[in-house]
């Protein structure tokens, strides 16, 4: 869009009473990245001791007065927002009002905390942010400043409920009030420019807070707890994760029906898509099992009609990360969830195909259909993948027919873990360093030698350097996990709730091969008896 376009909408915004008068259209800054990084960390550097001397000057009797920390922190306040207020600040006094604007609410805080109860005390500062929103006519600040309110306001509500399910009352809440202000901003103050602009950038924060929450309160998604280890925040996330979730029908019931709104709005607005619309009795049924994909799914659906596309983003980002979140779901079987994904996902495409395929039948040209060569290579493709599955498979059965039996006592280890379904890991007893630190080659993958009983338990020996085995000894190669070297494999997965049965193995039994190869076929407990 030009300058010239853009000067007769504003033209006529101004005569239509949308915009007052002597409104403009500012030039851009121009400010590089690396120039505003490095000023705000010089401004920063510089407050944090001017912050102090101005702590020191008014001394711990004034701070720790009944009125002292709002009385100072009005006046830090002030102090921050008039710069910010002003046009043409510099960026280094710009960027150092924003400590001062943290210090001021900071000292705010620290009064009330003090002196009210934890959820007064919550409401006031979400009042107070949201009071900051109009003063400060940053867009960026005004986002941070909503995610601030909401954060207060959902902490507010949760301890004033004081109930095990607060966290999910308490986002849905939020949630409510963000539907009621968007209501608002697009009925009352659509004719208010300037105030809506400000009511969007708060809301948009507010909503960042609200999907964060119901993320969070989800637990850990699928495969992020392999990716982040056993850290803290992967344990904070599981121990948050709410396994009332799917015991509860009125929390599933709230789901379901918020994600059947979020299915049918679209339709109303965009007719194109009503042929789908019997997904949304699909994403209602997820909802069901999810107790906050439904508000997020609504968002999402919320956010796509008001072309809000970040915001619709991030609700999608939400959307998969809750999804995910389902895996760790202990009250279900890994069968029951693969089981209830295949079926949504079959009904999905379904509906997919039904409405596609009247508009594919009818504009479909002779070019476009398959030709011989495309059908065969497809065929030959099929047929590879089939082949490759099935010498694997043809592999692995004749090492089981054909290897010699093999039992390796197990050493103790970490029983159970979630990730890949229930299993055990294994760690074999094995009295010498691996090739990883005893500097093998590991260009080549090296052998260990077993030397067998009258029973065919083995004992590790010593790594294999080509010599000649005895007729008791066989050799077993090793293999590479987690940056050192294991026998086969460390981990025997099994069906979910048979986690005590293998408790009692005692022993790993292997197939092995003249050449090294093994496989680990099973588990055996005391004097090897099956399990």
């Amino acid at each position: 869009m030009n300058n010239q376009h853009l000067d007769q909408l504003l033209k006529k915004a101004i005569t239509a009473g949308i915009l007052p008068d002597g409104t403009h259209i500012e030039a851009p800054e121009n400010r590089p990245w690396p120039v505003v990084l490095l000023t705000a960390l010089g401004a920063w550097l510089a407050a944090i001791p001017l912050l102090a001397v101005v702590g020191l000057m008014l001394g711990s009797t004034i701070i720790h007065s009944v009125a002292g920390p709002y009385i100072v922190g009005l006046i830090v306040l002030a102090a921050a927002i008039l710069p910010l207020r002003k046009q043409n600040t510099p960026l280094f006094i710009e960027q150092l009002a924003i400590p001062a604007l943290i210090t001021g609410s900071a000292l705010m805080a620290y009064g009330l905390f003090g002196h009210l109860p934890g959820h007064f005390a919550c409401a006031i500062l979400a009042l107070l942010a949201g009071g900051l929103t109009w003063a400060i006519p940053n867009p960026w600040l005004r986002v941070l400043l909503g995610a601030t309110s909401a954060a207060f306001t959902g902490t507010a509500i949760a301890l004033y409920i004081k109930n095990s399910h607060g966290a999910w009352l308490a986002l849905h809440a939020l949630l409510l009030l963000w539907l009621l202000a968007s209501a608002a901003q697009r009925s009352v103050l659509s004719a208010k420019a300037l105030l809506a602009a400000a009511c969007e950038s708060f809301l948009t924060g507010w909503l960042l807070v609200i999907l964060a929450g119901l993320a969070f309160n989800s637990g850990m998604t699928f495969l992020a707890g392999a990716s982040l280890g056993n850290n803290a925040f992967a344990v904070i996330m599981n121990e948050a994760a709410p396994q009332l979730s799917t015991t509860s029908k009125l929390f599933a019931l709230s789901s379901s029906l918020l994600a059947l709104a979020a299915g049918i709005l679209p339709g109303r607005s965009w007719p194109a898509l009503r042929p789908y619309s019997g997904a949304a009795i699909i994403l209602a049924a997820l909802a069901w099992f999810m107790p906050a994909l439904g508000a997020v799914l609504l968002a999402l659906s919320i956010s796509l009609l008001a072309g809000r596309w970040r915001s619709a983003s991030a609700a999608g980002l939400a959307a998969t990360w809750i999804i995910g979140a389902f895996y760790y779901q202990l009250n279900w079987s890994l069968g029951n969830k693969a089981l209830l994904f295949m079926l949504a996902g079959s009904l999905l495409g379904a509906i997919a195909w039904r409405a596609l395929a009247p508009k594919i039948s009818t504009t479909a040209t002779p070019e476009q259909a398959l030709s011989p060569r495309r059908k065969t290579g497809i065929i030959l493709s099929a047929a590879s993948v089939l082949l490759v599955a099935n010498v694997g498979i043809w592999q692995k059965e004749n090492l089981i027919t054909h290897g010699q039996p093999l039992y390796i006592a197990l050493a103790p280890a970490d029983p159970r873990s979630l990730m890949q379904g229930d299993f055990m890991q294994l760690n074999f007893q094995i009295p010498f360093d691996t090739p990883s630190s005893s500097g093998i080659n590991h260009q080549s993958r090296p052998f260990i030698v077993m030397k067998r009983d009258s029973q065919n338990i083995g004992s590790a020996q010593r790594i294999h350097h080509g010599e000649p085995l005895a007729a008791n000894e066989l050799k077993i190669e090793l293999s590479p996990k987690n940056s050192r070297w294991v026998l086969v494999t460390d981990a025997w997965f099994f069906k979910e709730g048979e986690a005590r049965r293998w408790a009692q193995a005692r022993y790993g039994e292997f197939r092995v091969m003249p050449d090294g190869k093994a496989l680990l076929v099973g588990l055996k407990g005391e004097e090897l008896k099956g399990l």
